[in-house]
């Protein structure tokens, strides 16, 4: 079976078409779900990408090479791998805040808040003036121009935006913007020694990743080095607002611990840490980090041969270049919700959310994928490196494959069969529970995908990394 989406992905690594020929597929590509958007594809590709980046690091390391295959069903269902926790046998809620949605405005458009965490739900309660109420909210958006509205809750420090399509999205000074940009960037930013693999018997053994991400994307990334021997470590604080679901989806084989970086003990501790990793990977807005010296280029300077990652809403450019945002926000101002909304009426009036969380996931393994080239280029060329991507730009690869008919998707099943989702799932013993849960999708024929550690809570861990 040929991938077209993985063709895109293949020079990032220097590979040449033939490179995807070892691998499987199994299972057929879209639809898989009810949606027109290519997402069993796209995520085969991401998921391929990675699988050949780790083979190509196992055969750095010893000298042999191995195949690999995906279940594309498998692979579907991992972007939305939150819909299939189990805690000790009963269903994780996965229920977003009552709140958060896309409402109707007085100009006949439509505005989406984005309300899961406390302090984005108080600023638009507070432009909007009204209580906590899905029905005070619908009226008081009512009463709003659905631009006025985007950037008055912008302003407030909020997330959210208004409903563009796609031609819209394409003419907008940010979407020309990401449109200029390259699928993800991979670059040199400084100059260190080659510097060889660290012992160990899996492909990223001992290899050690700081995770300075939230919600899905980057935590996404950590976890998938993770299942190939990575020491990653978690860095979170009391203060920053997290959604349990998310945490129990995305900290498979990871360390946790707690770090006030408004603390300056605690930055200093951060920055030890930092000395002795491989990998930094930040998904904030691009100036939050830098204002407390932990830019790419700084990184480089305090620990040559350093991979950082960099990963945004909207872009490291253009007039959206500092706006907050996630996959929702993209899916609504980019036309893919209100591309979704055209094509099943039957589900509600105006624009929809597809039904898994494909920005999110692609994203965070591609970061991926980008992490494991770079680290391949700094052994044999040496050097510190930056992975860049952004939301809205893998967005706008997803939108880039092109849509499925009306007619094939029209008996799309909404959810898998009982058989499948059993075959894909394991279950882990973890500090909260026992905790059941999507299996990695890749299946390698030498070094099997596997989480050496459980989800634990965030700040479980003390910042000391595992000895090597």
């Amino acid at each position: 079976m040929k991938i077209a989406a993985l063709q895109a992905l293949l020079p990032f690594a220097g590979w040449s078409e033939d490179r995807a020929q070892g691998i499987e597929f199994v299972g057929g590509l879209d639809p898989k779900l009810p949606t027109s958007f290519k997402i069993t594809e796209t995520a085969s590709a991401a998921l391929a990408a990675v699988g050949l980046a780790v083979a190509d690091l196992w055969e750095l390391r010893t000298g042999k090479r191995q195949s690999l295959s995906i279940d594309t069903g498998h692979a579907t269902a991992s972007l939305r791998s939150t819909k299939y926790l189990r805690l000790d046998g009963a269903k994780v809620s996965t229920e977003r805040n009552t709140v958060m949605g896309i409402y109707p405005t007085r100009d006949g458009r439509w505005s989406y808040l984005h309300c899961n965490f406390p302090h984005h739900r108080a600023a638009a309660m507070k432009v909007l003036g009204v209580p906590e109420e899905r029905s005070a909210v619908t009226e008081a958006v009512a009463q709003w121009d659905a631009l006025a509205l985007e950037e008055a809750i912008i302003a407030a420090g909020g997330a959210g935006g208004m409903s563009r399509s796609a031609a819209e999205w394409a003419e907008h000074p940010q979407g020309r913007a990401v449109a200029s940009l390259p699928l993800m960037e991979i670059v040199k930013i400084g100059d260190s020694p080659p510097e060889a693999l660290p012992e160990g018997e899996r492909p990223l053994s001992s290899i050690r990743v700081l995770d300075l991400t939230r919600v899905l994307a980057g935590p996404t990334c950590a976890r998938t080095l993770a299942e190939q021997g990575a020491d990653v470590m978690k860095v979170s604080a009391p203060h920053l607002p997290f959604i349990p679901y998310q945490e129990y989806d995305t900290g498979h084989g990871k360390l946790s611990t707690h770090l006030d970086l408004r603390n300056a003990e605690d930055l200093e501790t951060l920055l030890g840490l930092a000395r002795d990793c491989d990998v930094f990977s930040q998904g904030y807005r691009p100036e939050s980090l830098a204002n407390r010296g932990l830019s790419p280029a700084k990184l480089a300077q305090l620990r040559p041969g350093i991979v950082c990652v960099s990963m945004c809403a909207f872009g490291h450019t253009g007039p959206w270049a500092s706006r907050r945002g996630f996959d929702t926000a993209v899916q609504v101002v980019s036309g893919i919700a209100a591309r979704q909304g055209e094509l099943f009426p039957d589900q509600g009036e105006g624009p929809q959310f597809y039904p898994v969380s494909a920005i999110d996931y692609l994203t965070g393994y591609l970061m991926a994928f980008g992490t494991m080239v770079a680290l391949r280029k700094r052994a044999i060329e040496g050097g510190s490196w930056l992975v860049r991507l952004s939301l809205a730009q893998i967005g706008r690869w997803l939108q880039q494959q092109g849509e499925l008919a009306a007619s094939d998707i029209a008996d799309a099943a909404p959810e898998f069969g009982q058989a499948d989702l059993e075959q894909w799932t394991m279950s882990s013993d973890t500090p909260i529970g026992r905790l059941t849960h999507l299996a990695p999708v890749i299946q390698f024929s030498e070094t099997p995908a596997r989480w050496a550690r459980p989800s634990v809570p965030l700040g479980h861990s003390g910042p000391v990394w595992p000895a090597r």
